[in-house]
């Protein structure tokens, strides 16, 4: 997916053939807000727009801009996968959850 970045926010990116437009939303958020625009320039400075306008509405309502999250969800293994996990949980004398926990971590901070 193409996104573009602005003060911590994602905006997403897809074109319209039929409309000859490009258009987003910022993801990340409990509401909807779209942007769009003709040219790439556009699309960009219509997002940053949206991006200000959205935090000044959180400001005035008292809300958190971001959207929260409960810290717990549900990933689908191979049975292989899972039984190799939880293998090396045990050898490395973790839980299962923790070592997911510090795979994923890990993961994330070679992206940043």
């Amino acid at each position: 997916m193409n996104t573009l970045k602005y003060k911590g926010f994602l905006g997403s990116v897809a074109f319209s053939e039929a409309d000859n437009v490009f258009f987003g939303k910022i993801e990340g958020i409990d509401g909807l807000v779209n942007f769009e625009g003709e040219s790439v320039a556009e699309l960009t400075n219509a997002f940053h727009e949206a991006v200000d306008d959205y935090l000044e509405y959180c400001r005035e309502e008292g809300i958190e801009p971001h959207k929260s999250y409960s810290g717990s969800f549900n990933v689908r293994l191979t049975p292989d996968l899972h039984s190799k996990i939880a293998y090396l949980a045990k050898q490395t004398g973790v839980s299962i959850n923790s070592f997911i926990r510090m795979a994923v971590e890990k993961q994330i901070a070679a992206m940043l």
